[in-house]
């Protein structure tokens, strides 16, 4: 029996632990290893709140700052169980809930300041944890973005971490773009305050713009046995450099990525989705699910800021319960980022004609998603101007579900997507997904034939070819029935699984 040990930011296998894919992906290959017979810890940080339910295991004693640390390491219940399948938190007074899903901090005036103090205590207790055999003998340790890459800056550099050395040690790539980039010295959250009796190799662990720099990002790729990127066209991707907004690629870690791969140690493998057990909304409840959400933000305190705007959702929403369901749905659910909406931020004229489309066919668009106060602000204002968008500013898991089940097509504009869920989550239930050809989404979805995709050379042509595909969507909807349902059928049909995927894991990341 092989033993895994997974080390992340997020675990969505345990309540209150998810703030985006990640936690999907950490959640799901531990289970698809359990059904092979094999054996998988997963260890994320408590954030001071997942261990209240949890079991003490042991104390982790380790040197930091020239003192010794004591953090708390607990074995947690997770959703559903899995043989062989063990989760865990660190507890630790500094290791801190953040903003952004009660998870990650947003430091605006020094990026990652709070969140390298909490990961670098995390890392630490997590390699003390496997020098004390809290997880017994490990084969294989699967690190998950920046987070997670000190356990390899701790494995080749620290003495007392050199029991590291002949485990493999797997670096996956979530989101590029997110590096953890902070300061070598003179400062509180610097690698050589945390850590300051290291002799440190600078040219291996230096941004290459910031040279007084540690990049936390490219220490994973670096230092790794295997890099993965998670779908086979973002590797391609981010062996390129970036040229924003027209290309996002490998975000100033081009040359590492591109040497990984001249090393055989990148590999590009697609990330799978579920298609059993899935908690499934009844059909017909998507309006029902809006206002229910509706009315428990309303009552919440910290969304007193927005009730005008959530009231204001409420109402336009009424009219569906009232005179029965639109003639088509667009919908999209994501966090409000650069990331996901940068071609409506960037041009809100052409999301606006997507809208004035919709409603000269009786259509409405629906959007459900936080994130930037920006982008929040830019989705509120136009929904008070056009009353077929309705944009849920909230989350709400229920509603998401109807969403995906009730839509009529689904929109993925992103700027980039190193593999994307949603396109998945709509198409398993036979909804067509208009994309941006890019990363992963180019990997899941044909235009024409299992949904709808643009691109183009220029951001300009983007946006034309974006209006311009919409169109043939509505046309293709309104006269062509048998060619519409041909697509969602074989949208339905697609299966990315997570048994294709991690067997490919076993193959080329794990070496088993």
């Amino acid at each position: 029996m092989n033993n895994f040990l997974f080390a992340a930011a997020e675990n969505d296998a345990i309540p209150k632990c998810k703030a985006g894919g990640m936690g999907d992906v950490v959640r799901d290959v531990p289970r698809q290893i359990s059904e092979k017979g094999d054996r998988a810890h997963v260890v994320t940080p408590s954030y001071g709140r997942l261990h209240q339910n949890g079991t003490f295991r042991t104390n982790l004693n380790f040197q930091l700052r020239g003192v010794t640390y004591t953090a708390e390491i607990y074995e947690v219940p997770p959703k559903k169980i899995y043989e062989n399948i063990h989760h865990y938190v660190i507890h630790h007074p500094e290791i801190e809930a953040g903003g952004i899903a009660h998870i990650y901090h947003d430091d605006p005036e020094e990026p990652f300041y709070t969140d390298a103090i909490k990961y670098f205590i995390f890392c630490t207790a997590v390699a003390e944890a496997i020098k004390q055999g809290v997880f017994g003998e490990i084969d294989v340790v699967h690190l998950h973005d920046w987070h997670s890459s000190l356990l390899l800056f701790l494995r080749e550099y620290v003495k007392d971490y050199e029991l590291l050395k002949p485990i493999r040690f797997v670096y996956s790539i979530h989101n590029l773009a997110i590096q953890g980039i902070r300061p070598f010295q003179n400062n509180y959250a610097s690698l050589l305050n945390w850590f300051p009796t290291v002799d440190l190799d600078y040219k291996k662990l230096q941004d290459y713009r910031y040279t007084d720099c540690v990049n936390l990002m490219a220490v994973g790729i670096r230092l790794a046995d295997a890099v993965h990127t998670v779908s086979p066209s973002y590797k391609d991707d981010v062996m390129k450099p970036s040229k924003p907004p027209e290309f996002i690629g490998g975000e100033g870690l081009e040359l590492d990525l591109q040497q990984a791969d001249k090393e055989g140690r990148l590999f590009g493998i697609l990330n799978g989705c579920n298609y059993k057990n899935i908690n499934k909304e009844q059909k017909g409840n998507i309006y029902r699910n809006t206002i229910k959400a509706l009315f428990q933000w309303l009552q919440e305190e910290s969304k007193k800021y927005k009730a005008d705007f959530l009231a204001h959702t409420g109402e336009k929403i009424m009219e569906y319960i009232s005179n029965g369901k639109p003639n088509f749905i667009a919908c999209s659910v994501a966090r409000l980022t650069e990331q996901k909406f940068y071609f409506f931020k960037r041009s809100p004229e052409a999301f606006i004609q997507i809208l004035e489309k919709l409603e000269a066919k009786g259509g409405i668009f629906m959007l459900l998603g936080t994130g930037a106060p920006e982008y929040e602000e830019l989705f509120r204002k136009i929904s008070y101007e056009h009353k077929n968008f309705i944009f849920t500013n909230g989350q709400s898991e229920s509603l998401i579900d109807s969403m995906y089940q009730e839509c009529d097509l689904y929109f993925m504009p992103s700027l980039f997507e190193p593999c994307g869920i949603s396109q998945m989550l709509a198409m398993r239930n036979g909804n067509p997904c208009l994309v941006h050809h890019t990363g992963g989404l180019r990997d899941t979805v044909d235009h024409l034939e299992s949904g709808f995709a643009f691109d183009g050379d220029s951001y300009d042509e983007k946006i034309a070819n974006m209006l311009n595909v919409f169109d043939q969507v509505l046309s293709i909807y309104d006269t062509d029935k048998a060619r519409w349902k041909k697509i969602q059928q074989t949208a339905k049909r697609k299966r990315f699984t997570w048994k294709k995927s991690v067997d490919q894991y076993y193959k080329d990341l794990y070496k088993l």
